[in-house]
């Protein structure tokens, strides 16, 4: 399979390694990550994306509140 074959868009990296798309998009900023593609589609490597998983413990992420719900949790 060739090197191109292997990039996938934001919204795979994102799924594939369990996180949100910004977090993807900020891992690219700070340079933990390669961002490939064009000004308007970024594609990132999947083996390299499989090598930071592998090699990092993920942080939970909160999911995010529903509608309505307060902003900082329950009132105690």
């Amino acid at each position: 399979m060739s090197a191109r074959a292997r990039r996938v868009p934001t919204e795979l990296a994102a799924l594939a390694l369990g996180v949100r798309e910004v977090t993807i998009r900020q891992w690219a900023r700070r340079g933990k990550i390669t961002r490939y593609g064009t000004a308007r589609r970024a594609l990132y490597d999947l083996d390299e994306l499989t090598e930071l998983a592998r090699t990092t413990t993920p942080t939970p992420e909160p999911a995010p509140a529903p509608p309505g719900a307060p902003a900082h949790g329950p009132a105690s």
